[in-house]
């Protein structure tokens, strides 16, 4: 198995890592990109489901419990890790429980992991541009700040690069119509006109500079352009990828 460590500032007791294709059971087009297998973790992409669970049991195996599995749906709901209803839907988690494990699936969306600097409260969250558009960092930084977390931290995980994310003129006004500063992260895209060439990470800091997460960690690993991770993009049937986070 294949895995991205964060490179942030987190205190000792945060556990975190993204999982890469490579290392699994599942055959192409869930497989590693190189003729092996891979480690799809999502269970909505018609990949084996005894294949996928046996994906997730190897990288239980790297956890202190079960992750909190949602059924993500490009919204803002946030959800306690350690305290999932039945049939979760969310698009980002929270955990102040150590051992509870927060977890985000994707394939060219933005994962943003979070902790705040005393190492009481973590948190996750699926960063697709609806979600994004919407406010779900923001509303992540909210719950967590309920369980007293103060100096937060967040991590931007692999996601679409700036070159690979073609979107119309409707995203980059929903993003303008709350944000103005928002167009700093829309170029026009050359021979392609009512088309942006759009930086999701440049977006991500935005919005979580509004509302004072200032010591932002990571982006620049794109998923299209590096053959390491799973797009959705770049390759339509694919597999998902996880970005995890717990309190140890």
């Amino acid at each position: 198995m294949e895995l991205l460590i964060p490179d942030w500032a987190a205190p000792d007791n945060i556990g975190a890592l993204t999982t890469l294709r490579a290392g699994g059971f599942s055959p192409a087009p869930y497989g590693d990109g190189q003729g092996g297998y891979g480690l799809n973790l999502g269970t909505h992409v018609e990949d084996d489901a005894q294949r996928v669970a046996r994906n997730r049991a190897l990288l239980r195996r790297l956890l202190p419990a079960e992750p909190a599995w949602l059924t993500q749906v490009h919204g803002v709901t946030v959800l306690d890790a350690a305290a999932l209803p039945d049939q979760p839907t969310a698009d980002a988690c929270i955990s102040s429980t150590p051992g509870a494990v927060c977890v985000m699936m994707t394939a060219d969306c933005l994962p943003v992991l979070f902790c705040d600097r005393a190492g009481s409260v973590v948190g996750a969250a699926h960063a697709g541009w609806r979600g994004l558009a919407a406010g779900v960092l923001e509303q992540t930084v909210a719950a967590m700040r309920t369980r007293g977390a103060q100096d937060i931290l967040a991590w931007l995980g692999p996601a679409i690069g700036p070159e690979h994310f073609e979107v119309g003129a409707e995203v980059r006004e929903a993003f303008m119509a709350e944000l103005p500063e928002a167009h700093m992260a829309f170029r026009e895209y050359p021979g392609r006109p009512g088309k942006y060439l759009a930086d999701i990470y440049q977006l991500a800091r935005q919005r979580l500079a509004r509302v004072d997460v200032q010591e932002v960690s990571g982006g620049g690993l794109c998923t299209v352009a590096d053959s390491r991770f799973y797009s959705y993009r770049r390759d339509k049937t694919t597999g998902r990828m996880g970005s995890l986070i717990w309190l140890k």
